[in-house]
């Protein structure tokens, strides 16, 4: 029988070996195409295999060179890791058809070059290469792999613009970079290993002071890229001018990555939750600033941002909880933000491809114009916003019951604010709607309506039905959020997964 762990280092790989290719092949824009569809088709499809894997028999675990841990290399995917392929890679793969139907409707300094499939297929392999992760150093190598492809794509097409918000962008990304190789430095100088497995072991032996200063550390790192607040300033400014595909894939996944390192090092490497209270301070700051912002923002892509910063709180507040049912729910809420907020950024491109603009000052009469397109934000900005039964309000209702069930004053005042940011979310998606889609066009023009791409419309109505599909199946993936969660807090599947001779349990 194959040996499923041979698989783990493809969703690296295939994506790599794919922006090779495509790079060769620039000129034959159709074999670029088909390369990297093909290439994000296969790395879905090893994702749902080493999930159904993880689920049944634990997490598994492959020695790169047959170097064992804490020696060599070592990929780990259990359910928590392999959940996040699986989202990732559907999502990677719809926004890459959407930029596909873009190409063949744009001209102009917005379309696509050649650049484009190479780059996104190398942000791919940097997310997977983060997700799959047994030290902390690769961990590091992951988020530059991202990084370096995300300055490429975030500046595509050299506009004025794009090149301003896009500086923004890579000082602040360098900058956390600095601090979180500074962390990775000084924790192997206490430690003498960056193995994760052997890191939880470790840490417990170092003075408090310094093993706090650590944690302190990294989460700085990781807040910057999560973009919690007050280390969220950049991202409003920096995603809102990208095309559409780039911005939904950023808004999509990688403040995600940042938030699933949080989940990774809070759970494996701080167990304690010593800062718990100070997670839960951020993450209430977080939701409510970022959609105080939502409300005052008059362009449907800052909106969108704002919401995308606010949400993360939600997050932030299951890790701070430092309880299995907060960390499932924050799993639940991460794999629903996801999809939903990369759909709500695809609407907003087909928004601007059929009106022109995503001024709210500017638009009206969307939804007898275009009644697909009025489908296609109303059922995404209902699910984000949480209105039962969608799986955002599944997800929040499993955060604040977990917040409620830890008791205290200041879970308490978590789930007032969780309570008033979603009720804020649904003002702002009622009164994107009002005003971008039932009230009258604003500008009136003479020229012929804009035929959306059909492609561009398929991957968004893929992503809105994905979105649909994880509140019907919202039962089993809670199981599995659950199962997830209990093995993060018991540590002992994956301590005994990578270090199976290392001891003692």
């Amino acid at each position: 029988m194959f040996p499923v762990n041979r698989l783990l280092p493809l969703p690296v790989v295939v994506p790599l070996l794919g922006a090779a290719l495509t790079l060769v092949l620039g000129r034959w824009p159709g074999l670029q195409r088909a390369i990297s569809v093909a290439g994000l088709t296969t790395t879905l499809a090893v994702a749902g295999v080493l999930l159904v894997e993880a689920y049944r028999h634990g997490p598994v675990v492959l020695a790169i060179g047959g170097w064992p841990a804490p020696v060599g290399i070592v990929l780990v995917a259990d359910q928590l890791a392999a959940l996040m392929l699986v989202v990732s890679a559907a999502v990677t793969l719809c926004v890459l058809l959407y930029s596909i139907g873009q190409g063949r409707g744009e001209t102009g300094e917005t379309a696509p070059v050649t650049i484009y499939h190479p780059t996104y297929l190398v942000l791919t392999a940097g997310v997977t290469n983060a997700f799959l992760a047994g030290d902390l150093f690769n961990l590091f190598v992951g988020f530059e792999i991202l990084l370096a492809a995300s300055f490429v794509l975030i500046t595509l097409g050299g506009t004025e613009a794009r090149i301003r918000t896009g500086s923004t962008y890579v000082v602040v990304s360098i900058l956390s970079s600095m601090v979180f190789l500074a962390a990775v430095g000084l924790v192997y100088a206490a430690t003498g290993t960056l193995n994760l497995a052997q890191l939880a072991q470790r840490l417990d032996a170092l003075p408090d002071g310094v093993r706090l200063a650590l944690q302190l550390m990294l989460l700085l790192a990781f807040g910057v890229k999560a973009a919690v607040f007050p280390l969220s300033a950049w991202l409003p400014d920096s995603y809102p001018t990208a095309p559409a595909p780039v911005t939904a894939v950023f808004a999509g996944l990688l403040t995600k990555v940042g938030v699933y390192a949080v989940i990774r090092t809070e759970t494996l490497l701080f167990p304690d939750g010593k800062v718990g209270t100070l997670l839960m301070v951020v993450a209430g700051l977080t939701m409510l600033v970022g959609i105080l912002g939502a409300v005052a923002q008059s362009d449907l892509k800052r909106v969108f941002s704002f919401t995308l910063v606010s949400h993360i709180g939600y997050m932030i507040f299951g890790v701070g909880l430092s309880t299995v049912a907060g960390l499932s729910g924050a799993i639940f809420y991460v794999v629903h933000h996801i999809t939903i907020q990369t759909t709500l950024f695809l609407v907003a491109g087909l928004v601007e491809e059929r009106a022109g603009s995503t001024d709210l000052r500017r638009l009206g009469g969307l939804a007898r114009m275009a009644p697909l397109l009025g489908v296609l934000f109303f059922v995404p900005a209902m699910n984000l916003a949480g209105v039962p039964p969608f799986s955002g309000f599944l997800g929040k209702l499993g955060l604040l019951q977990a917040g409620v069930a830890a008791g205290g004053a200041l879970p308490g005042a978590l789930v007032a604010a969780g309570t008033v940011t979603s009720l804020l979310t649904l003002y702002v998606a009622s009164r994107v709607w009002n005003v971008a889609f039932w009230r009258a066009p604003q500008v009136t023009t003479d020229e012929p309506a804009v035929r959306l791409p059909g492609l561009m419309v398929g991957a968004t109505v893929a992503l809105v039905l994905f979105g649909l599909a994880l509140t019907v199946v919202a039962g089993p993936l809670f199981d599995v959020t659950a199962d997830a969660a209990s093995d993060l807090r018991d540590r002992t599947p994956y301590l005994r997964a990578v270090l199976p001779e290392g001891g003692p349990w």
